[in-house]
């Protein structure tokens, strides 16, 4: 006990807690988004083309696409940036074939870099560490993919392509094979529902991303679409695909939100500095929720409320 506390004042260095009846000092080496960053491997792909390097790409690469632990960005042409080409043509009715593309890719050459696989268009912010801590919660060999979830058309629903989605390397294998064997084809441009029947057809799982007060992480608009209630009688046409309950206002929202769509480049830049450095001084935050049981290893373990005089 007396290495947690000195003086009285508790050591931050060190974390303590009472498991079995017994006091447990494991020293804190690293913080925990550190931790993660080697636990959770994650590999970002950038859907873009050669028009919007300049315009869109280099400004996500410039703010959170350095957090994560592999970047990608997916285009029709090679270039300096640097872009992967793929046997592709650029457009709209495009999209879902360059993402078959780049996914057959990166199970290639890069399916032994990561343990997980987000995709994100190049007008998406993304916090890469706070996804880490929803995926810590999971394990990449379950066939599974999440986002931010739509409704109609699939049964068990499909992410949104603009918010983002991640698959696992179990659901990423799916999702070759099944393109490979003819159990998944391209037989609309809608990307992200193809995917999504995919998804299905390969029996890969969609995940509930939302926190445990049951607010969004993954947003397919930005913050004021779903922060500024709109007085309207009918619904907001951005909420209408909604598969959990619509929620406006601040509770709309998580605290530890993993994505906004649709974010011009001053706004990554914007929110980059809202993300990781603004900070009101003394504030205590009103969420803060403990590590999950299985990520802790490697220098960190769960923190028990506990009294100091119990521990003294």
């Amino acid at each position: 006990a007396s290495q947690l506390f000195k003086n009285g004042v508790v050591n931050q260095n060190v974390i303590g807690c009472f498991c079995s009846h017994y006091l447990i000092i494991i020293q804190f080496n690293r913080s925990v988004a550190a931790e993660l960053t080697q636990q959770v491997r994650l590999l970002c792909w950038v859907l873009t083309g050669p028009q919007f390097l300049e315009s869109r790409a280099k400004h996500v690469h410039a703010t959170w696409g350095k957090h994560c632990n592999k970047v990608l960005y997916m285009s029709s042409e090679e270039s300096d940036f640097p872009t992967v080409k793929l046997n592709v043509t650029e457009g709209r009715d495009q999209l879902y074939w360059k993402t078959i593309r780049a996914f057959q890719f990166i199970y290639e050459h890069h399916l032994d870099d990561a343990d997980w696989f987000l995709k994100a268009d190049d007008d998406t912010f993304v916090v890469p560490e706070n996804l880490r801590r929803l995926l810590s919660q999971l394990n990449t060999e379950d066939p599974l993919y999440l986002g931010r979830r739509f409704r109609p058309f699939i049964a068990q629903g499909y992410m949104s392509g603009g918010a983002g989605y991640v698959l696992s390397k179990e659901a990423l294998r799916r999702f070759v094979k099944g393109h490979d064997d003819g159990s998944c084809t391209h037989f609309s441009d809608v990307e992200d529902m193809a995917l999504g029947r995919c998804m299905e057809t390969m029996k890969v799982t969609a995940v509930d991303t939302r926190d445990e007060r049951r607010r969004q992480t993954f947003h397919a608009f930005p913050p004021d679409k779903y922060l500024l209630k709109q007085l309207t009688k009918s619904q907001p046409s951005h909420l209408l695909y909604e598969f959990y309950e619509r929620v406006q206002g601040p509770g709309c929202c998580s605290d530890l939100t993993i994505s906004f769509h649709y974010i011009r480049p001053v706004e990554m830049y914007m929110l980059e500095y809202f993300t990781y450095h603004l900070r009101p001084y003394g504030y205590k935050y009103r969420f803060n929720p403990e590590p999950r049981p299985n990520v802790i290893n490697k220098g960190f373990l769960i923190k028990k409320v506990l009294s100091s005089s119990k521990i003294m």
